[in-house]
């Protein structure tokens, strides 16, 4: 019978299935690193002109000019009814607030009434609102404090009104400014989307919002400027639609997408 010679067999130096180690008599070659994918270039920041002291003043003399005398439109009776109605419009439209608060003020206009109400037959009459039982409990809970240490009576400071439960810096704002006749300016959705889109007082919070704004707006205006901003972005400089043709402002506002 003929000899079988066998060749050897280099063994594969790694134990993972189908691996099979290089030949040490071939030059080692380098292996190349993966490409690491290209970062996205983040947009340039779009260079915006501020607004000139003497654009600010105009625009706010068009405003004043087209409505001399703008009013807030959460209805309300007294100082604490005003309080409540801010509360209770956090996530909610002032429409829906009003549709809510027109029996209940009328069975509660004081703290002492509210909580003869109760917070059971109070969530029943605001059940149409957003997150309506967090806020019957707030509005308890603030009727409570304002009795407690305030006298039954909506104390004049925003630090004050800050600590009662459901109110923020906001609510204090249009509080002081609605009911006491502060120069308050409240920050809300509508007032922060036109402070920025215009470029009058870009911010980033609605705090940098605000104090960008009581910076450029001259005194004269501050009493009315907050409902000024809010009804120019609740009815024209809307969210998804901006009505630029109708809008006071058109020539004065950095918007680069304005229409005209």
């Amino acid at each position: 019978m003929p000899k079988i010679t066998r060749t050897p067999i280099r063994k594969a130096t790694q134990k993972s299935c189908g691996s099979v180690a290089a030949d040490p008599r071939q030059p080692k070659s380098v292996a190349a690193k993966p490409e690491r994918a290209a970062k996205p270039k983040k947009p340039a920041l779009r260079a915006t002109k501020p607004w000139t002291p003497a654009e600010v003043r105009e625009a706010f003399t068009r405003f004043r000019k087209a409505n001399p005398e703008p009013k807030g439109e959460l209805e309300h009776l007294n100082p604490y009814t005003l309080l409540v109605a801010v509360v209770l419009s956090a996530q909610a439209t002032d429409a829906g607030v009003n549709k809510a608060t027109r029996e209940l003020f009328k069975r509660a206009d004081t703290p002492q009434k509210m909580l003869a109400l109760g917070e059971e037959k109070l969530r029943e009459a605001i059940r149409t609102i957003g997150l309506y039982r967090t806020k019957a409990r707030n509005v308890i809970a603030l009727s409570q404090k304002l009795i407690a240490e305030f006298g039954g009576e909506v104390p004049r400071t925003r630090e004050a009104i800050e600590s009662l439960p459901g109110a923020g810096r906001k609510t204090a704002n249009v509080v002081l400014n609605m009911a006491f006749g502060e120069r308050t300016l409240a920050v809300d959705t509508h007032v922060f989307r036109v402070a920025n889109r215009t470029a009058l007082a870009p911010g980033k919070t609605p705090l940098e919002v605000e104090v960008g704004l009581e910076r450029v707006i001259p005194a004269e205006f501050m009493l009315h400027a907050h409902h000024w901003l809010i009804l120019h972005g609740r009815y024209t400089c809307i969210a998804r639609k901006p009505r630029c043709e109708v809008c006071l402002i058109n020539d004065l506002c950095r918007w680069p997408e304005k229409t005209i």
